[in-house]
């Protein structure tokens, strides 16, 4: 039976008397791809930053398995533009690094012909790849992306979404992926967690698309995910 790598035990949070989580419990396993989905203010980032220990829940613990090893990209990184500060010298900030694996993980993030621009000229994709980049140099078995594919153009998503698809393949790395896109969701994870401050529903995508509280959840979308849904499904089974 795989072990758990983290897992959340009743986690319960307010903010100036608000509930922002109630009684929220789940664990990941080696090896899973599970996406947390929900509306805007639902709780994600809170939840993930207390999986990460940046925040103390007000009840509840979570549990880390001591063959952890975490990387993270937050939902936002802005570089200060006054610290003129190379990508190569953003990556082995704080940490020492193997030049032929900083190579070797460039070259799989395709930002090996960035490594010498200063960071805060990139775009919104090079960007996200860089964190990425910078994730992976942890050797993580857990990989903790906060909606990674904000503010990215359709084809930058694209890109991204297949990287971290085959990253989660090829590396056995376990993944936590924030997401609104429904239709990435739907194809990649091996689980989805439905998060409205509670956990509404969770389980594999066929199952979670049935669901009522889901369905509630994202009506406006759900014509053009069936469909997307559907149409991926039928062209697995031709293959």
């Amino acid at each position: 039976m795989s072990e758990a790598l983290i897992s959340a035990n009743h986690i319960s949070l307010s903010h100036h008397g608000k509930k922002v989580l109630d009684d929220v419990s789940f664990e990941l396993k080696t090896g899973e791809f599970i996406t947390l989905i929900g509306p805007n203010g639902a709780g994600k980032s809170s939840l993930i930053k207390i999986l990460l220990g940046l925040i103390i829940p007000d009840n509840g613990k979570i549990k880390k398995s001591r063959h952890i090893r975490l990387g993270y990209t937050p939902q936002k990184f802005i570089p200060n533009r006054f610290v003129p500060i190379s990508v190569i010298d953003f990556l082995k900030l704080n940490q020492k690094i193997d030049a032929q694996f900083l190579t070797t993980t460039a070259t799989l993030t395709g930002i090996e012909t960035l490594l010498y621009l200063p960071l805060k000229n990139l775009s919104a994709g090079e960007m996200q790849r860089v964190l990425l980049t910078r994730a992976l140099l942890a050797k993580p078995n857990l990989l903790i992306l906060d909606e990674p594919a904000q503010n990215l153009d359709v084809n930058a998503q694209m890109h991204l979404y297949k990287l971290i698809q085959d990253i989660h393949k090829q590396q056995n790395c376990a993944v936590l992926m924030v997401s609104h896109d429904l239709h990435r969701v739907m194809k990649e994870s091996t689980q989805v967690l439905c998060l409205y401050h509670h956990i509404c529903c969770m389980g594999q995508p066929e199952t979670i698309l049935k669901d009522a509280q889901f369905n509630d959840l994202f009506a406006d979308q759900m014509d053009e995910l069936m469909a997307t849904y559907e149409h991926h499904h039928n062209h697995d089974h031709k293959h």
